[in-house]
């Protein structure tokens, strides 16, 4: 048995966090001795040029790293063209299916690292006052830009009163602004179609009756210009809400209620996306047993930290294939069998 490399591979990248997703494609590609086409997102291009001058000073072969710029067109260029054998996409949700449907004529590999709407349960045994912080920490990150992020708090019903009140709290105390100052823990979002987005479903969340605890429509305050958002806070949601299944992409939270623990795996699950997942309880035996019913291709018990020895993907509509790891590696190789027969001497 033998694992070879897979051959010429289209890696198209996303603006939320460029270099960290271009080396999650670049360097198992290299690893696994492809050569490569890297088409970073037109919003953010730079970090991808200063990496193509990186891997040339370091003596790279010419062909083995070739960067393209260019808006969703020329990804799918890539994708459709015959001599490319796999195509590895990271975006939204409707941009992979167009990148895979461009791709299957040629039937090729087609790996995708798409959205998300995670669930962060919290057990009535946890530290409520500490889990929501942390939620709240962990989804503002980035400005809220992170597919995996616990965009979804599912508390215990008995216990939403206090979950918005620490929620609007820790909310408030961030600190919105430039982001070259170290005091800054939210910046601004990447464009103004970013921003107008997100507006639109701040919005629909007040239409359609969620309880707005804190931050809303506009501008922070004494902010006058620059694409910021009100780290935004909603509770009462109910988990058919558009802010409950849309994935946002900004600073904002949806609080959501449940009963018991097989009502809150089903509303973490009742969703299109599977990309990440989190439970917070005292008990490690309880955490585990929900870790495994949640669909969803990472979990984090207890707020853990992403390893980057193990694998990074979805299940559902959040994609298909792995990053990181042995795994990541696997996804740019091709396993070939040879059976041997020989003549008795």
């Amino acid at each position: 048995m033998r694992r070879e490399p897979i051959g010429v591979c289209a890696l198209i990248t996303p603006w939320n966090w460029p270099m960290n997703q271009i080396m999650c494609k670049v360097a198992p590609a290299l690893g696994a001795g492809c050569t490569m086409v890297l088409k970073p997102s037109e919003i953010a291009p730079l970090s991808a040029l200063l990496l193509a001058e990186v891997l040339h000073e370091s003596g790279v072969p010419p062909g083995v790293f070739n960067l393209v710029n260019g808006d969703g067109t020329i990804g799918a260029s890539l994708a459709c063209h015959p001599d490319v054998d796999m195509v590895s996409f990271t975006g939204s949700v409707k941009a992979g299916a167009a990148v895979a449907t461009a791709a299957a004529a040629t039937v090729k590999r087609v790996t995708q690292e798409l959205g998300g709407k995670s669930a962060n349960i919290v057990l009535e045994d946890a530290d409520l006052a500490v889990a929501v912080q942390k939620c709240v920490q962990a989804c503002f990150r980035n400005s809220g830009q992170s597919c995996n992020a616990p965009t979804r708090l599912l508390i215990p019903r008995s216990k939403m009163a206090d979950a918005s009140a620490t929620a609007k709290e820790a909310a408030e105390a961030m600190k919105i602004g430039t982001p070259i100052s170290e005091e800054t823990t939210v910046g601004p979002v990447a464009s103004h179609a970013q921003y107008e987005r997100i507006q639109r479903l701040i919005q629909i969340g007040i239409q359609e009756g969620a309880s707005l605890i804190t931050g809303g429509l506009g501008r922070p305050d004494g902010v006058v210009r620059g694409y910021y958002v009100k780290p935004t806070i909603f509770a009462d949601v109910r988990n058919e809400m558009t802010i409950a299944q849309e994935e946002i992409f900004g600073p904002v939270l949806c609080i959501i209620s449940y009963e018991d623990e097989i009502d809150a795996v089903r509303i973490a699950n009742q969703s299109r996306y599977g990309l990440s997942g989190y439970v917070t309880s005292n008990s490690i035996e309880r955490a585990r047993s929900l870790a495994k019913q949640i669909r969803a291709g990472n979990v984090h018990i207890n707020n853990a930290k992403l390893d980057f020895s193990a694998c990074f993907g979805g299940y559902k509509q959040s994609g298909n294939g792995r990053e990181w790891g042995e795994s990541g590696l696997s996804e740019f190789l091709e396993l070939k069998a040879i059976f041997g027969c020989f003549p008795e001497k």
